[in-house]
């Protein structure tokens, strides 16, 4: 398995993506954080939509948490997928857009 990011790396891509500060971001992080804590706390489960849905499911006197990932996820991970947008593409722009919010960082 590869090596997962830590909260601050993961902040850090997102700041850059969305081209605004890690203090900025860090609230959108924990705010996200928070909501989905809450939501499960009441029972609910979470849809989002090209990243999956997240709930929770009685197992005899305990509840498991369970993530069902989204087609387009299955397919960027190779699993069966009935996801037909362009992978490759998405991940291509998406990069290019963070080169371009890191070197617009870098020259500041």
């Amino acid at each position: 398995m590869s090596k997962s990011l830590t909260k601050k790396e993961f902040i850090q891509r997102l700041a850059v993506r969305m081209n605004t500060d890690e203090k900025t971001a860090t609230g959108w992080v924990d705010g996200v954080t928070d909501t989905l804590y809450e939501t499960f706390r009441e029972g609910q489960g979470v849809s989002l939509t090209g990243l999956g849905s997240f709930y929770m499911r009685k197992c005899g006197h305990s509840q498991v948490f369970k993530f069902n990932p989204s087609q387009k996820l299955r397919k960027l991970l190779g699993w069966s997928s009935s996801y037909t947008g362009d992978i490759l593409h998405n991940l291509w722009s998406l990069g290019t857009r963070m080169e371009l919010g890191l070197r617009r960082l870098l020259t500041e």
